[in-house]
């Protein structure tokens, strides 16, 4: 058996996640008030109390989700769990990638809620509310919808996003162009096309000033070679150089997550069950889609003891 960890993204965020995990593990009551002493914040009472508006602000979201992911990791490692020793691989959807190179041990956690603080806020504030937008293509693979975002452009951005997996791909945008691509999409293959409740067009061209201020802020952060590869939202490629992973995570604000791939990698290099790990089941779903891949959550006190119970079998 060959396993991979991955981690989930922006999207995936509920009032009252990791709270029964905090309750159940001390080890991971540790990782939330380790978070909010870095933050400076109570984001563990705004986890588990909300409202939930303040919970899905981005600046918000990205480090509670880590959060809950280092939480779920601790938790099973207080357990006996040795990721060096059990996992091949770790990949995070987006944000998620910085919960994979803090479980293995590349930066620490006071440093990666600091970094996706900062993302958050940065990523929110590179475009003013209302003028970009974002939409899944439901039945469009990749191909079609690149073509489909070049034909809405009209001189203005729009691209693919997320390559999230068959059959579903995310473009980012303009407002106008994105609604543009809405109205064409049946043209260009998709069975539907969503407009999705996001506050800022992620992963695309107009996140070049967030990009730029994760460059200057990953600048001033230590991170060491992680204890297993991380394979990159942008390369659908394993990395362990710390300036590769620098490098990487600041291009990764503009970039394509290229998750299919990154899941298609697994699957090739003998990946045979991945493990979800953190709140929500997205990326579970996903996995689910492979054949010959066994995918489980492990965001609750009763799954993490039935990871347990199969990792340290």
């Amino acid at each position: 058996m060959s396993i991979a960890f991955v981690f989930p993204g922006q999207g995936s965020q509920a009032v009252g996640m990791g709270a029964g995990l905090a309750e159940a593990f001390p080890a991971a009551k540790a990782v939330f008030d380790e978070v909010d002493e870095a933050l400076g914040q109570k984001l563990s009472t705004l986890m588990w109390d909300g409202p939930e508006a303040d919970l899905t602000l981005t600046e918000n979201a990205q480090p509670a989700l880590m959060a809950v992911s280092l939480a779920a990791m601790r938790a099973l490692e207080s357990t006996g769990f040795s990721l060096p020793e059990k996992v091949a691989y770790v990949a995070g959807h987006s944000l998620g990638e910085y919960s994979a190179l803090a479980a293995a041990g590349a930066l620490t956690l006071g440093d990666t809620a600091r970094l996706l603080k900062t993302r958050g806020r940065a990523m929110q504030d590179a475009v003013p509310v209302g003028e970009g937008a974002m939409a899944a293509l439901l039945g469009a693979d990749l191909a079609q919808a690149q073509e489909l975002a070049e034909a809405a452009s009209d001189g203005e951005c729009c691209q693919a996003a997320n390559d999230n997996a068959p059959g579903q791909v995310v473009i980012s945008g303009t407002k106008t162009a994105i609604e543009r691509a809405v109205e064409l999409a049946p043209k260009y293959g998709a069975r539907r096309a969503v407009l999705l409740p996001v506050s800022a067009p992620f992963h695309c061209a107009l996140m070049q000033p967030a990009a730029d201020a994760m460059a200057e802020a990953l600048s001033g952060v230590t991170i060491s070679a992680p204890a297993v590869p991380v394979v990159a939202n942008v390369l659908a490629e394993p990395i362990t150089d710390p300036e590769a992973i620098r490098s990487r995570l600041v291009e990764q604000v503009t970039g394509m997550v290229r998750w299919r791939e990154t899941m298609e990698f697994l699957a090739g290099n003998g990946v045979d069950t991945v493990y979800e790990v953190g709140a929500g089941r997205v990326l579970t779903g996903m996995a689910r889609r492979l054949d010959g891949v066994e995918a489980r959550s492990v965001g609750t006190p009763e799954e993490l003891e039935s990871a347990a119970a199969a990792l340290n079998g």
